[in-house]
């Protein structure tokens, strides 16, 4: 049996790892949730070659500048050792599908969306000519109409090899009436993209504060005395992963490159 003092010094050593644990123990919830923040709902991608249908769905092809080479191919989107891959390919069979490239999508359209809370998705992104990776959001439901008067979230953009990514802020009000500066509608963050990264955004009922590994980067403001259209973001959005080729923003895709892909760790997102 140990004496007083040695007891006295074991409670010691383990009220102070105790402390330890809570204090920095690497666990991101326990911060978030001391700082009035609470998870109800994240995505760890577990299980191998598994993409809960409860959870996402694949994004499909379409006419946006973005949307050109969006496929279900296995190749684009699969799920090991607890990470999504997003990946951007050269089209093996252009007799089954005509175009060049293909590339991988999911969203949370009809299955989860939120208002108002922290969104955060830890991602490392690699680098070729021509590779556009996002993380965004898009209003559930067409409250005010057709795009873009709902608004659009973008968490985070990349292009090519750059060591930035773009944070931005769509609407009738930015891309119609071209208010582009009354408040700011973007910021360009320095970063090694390479590497793992959180990309993240805080919502409240008057700002979007986006972050970038829980640090503020910009904030975008609901303003009084403005056209009504600069604030859509009143209502619940869901959001979407993707690796994205060409358009006209990021230009012509390097062959060469490829494939290249989003490695996605997990997403969270608090109230």
């Amino acid at each position: 049996m140990p004496t007083t003092t040695t007891a006295w010094k074991l409670n010691a050593i383990l009220l102070c790892g105790l402390f330890l644990l809570i204090g920095c123990g690497g666990s991101k919830n326990v911060s978030l949730e001391a700082s009035g923040w609470n998870l109800i709902w994240e995505e760890n991608f577990d299980k191998d070659n598994f993409l809960d249908p409860a959870k996402w769905n694949v994004i499909e092809r379409n006419t946006a500048d973005w949307g050109n080479y969006m496929s279900p191919n296995e190749d684009c989107i699969h799920i090991k050792d607890g990470k999504l891959y997003l990946r951007g390919i050269i089209n093996p069979d252009q007799s089954k599908d005509t175009v060049p490239y293909l590339t991988g999508g999911v969203s949370t359209k009809g299955k989860f969306a939120y208002q108002y809370g922290k969104i955060e998705i830890k991602a490392k992104l690699e680098s070729a000519q021509g590779a556009w990776p996002a993380l965004w959001m898009l209003a559930d439901q067409p409250k005010y109409g057709a795009y873009p008067r709902n608004g659009e979230i973008d968490l985070m953009e990349r292009l090519s090899f750059e060591k930035q990514i773009y944070q931005t802020i769509h609407s009738y009000y930015t891309l119609e009436l071209k208010q582009d500066s009354i408040p700011p509608r973007f910021t360009t963050v320095a970063v090694d993209p390479e590497k793992y990264n959180v990309y993240g955004m805080e919502w409240f009922p008057d700002k979007l504060v986006f972050t970038l590994n829980g640090k503020e980067t910009f904030t975008y403001p609901k303003l009084e005395d403005v056209d009504p259209s600069q604030w859509p973001f009143d209502q619940p959005f869901y959001f979407m992963l993707d690796m994205q080729l060409g358009g006209s923003w990021v230009g012509e895709v390097a062959p060469k490159d490829l494939p290249v892909q989003m490695i996605i760790d997990w997403v969270k997102v608090y109230q």
